[in-house]
């Protein structure tokens, strides 16, 4: 089993910048390849961003790229979402999911996922 938890939301200016962190623990969790999924209110669950096992490799949405970046640090198992110059369609629980073997952009590619954090972009 493989436990996430997310933390670093909050309310923030439009224009400012949040960074959101996801604590992995469990069997073999520094293997996995991480991404963000957010879902606003009235909308779909859509994917953020990814990153590979050994953080090589980082896969964005376009809405966020170049405005967002991924990292992680497996000494400490954890990943973060760097999120700057948000905007106030940033607005959404944002979510860390694991992956055992791929960093793809569908939700039904990740095997465990935590509970989210509240992130809320004001004017």
């Amino acid at each position: 089993q493989v436990q996430l938890v997310e933390s670093g939301g909050g309310l923030v200016q439009a224009g400012g910048s949040l960074r959101l962190s996801c604590a992995a623990s469990g069997r073999t969790s520094s293997s996995y390849a991480m991404g963000w999924f957010r879902q606003a209110p009235g909308k779909e669950r859509e994917f953020v961003g990814s990153i590979s096992a050994r953080g090589r490799y980082t896969n964005y949405a376009d809405p966020v790229r170049g405005r967002f970046t991924i990292s992680r640090d497996n000494a400490k198992n954890t990943v973060y979402l760097q999120m700057n110059s948000l905007r106030l369609e940033d607005t959404a629980v944002y979510y860390c999911a694991a992956a055992l073997t791929s960093f793809g952009t569908s939700a039904d590619e990740y095997d465990y996922w935590g509970q989210g954090t509240q992130v809320t972009v004001s004017s």
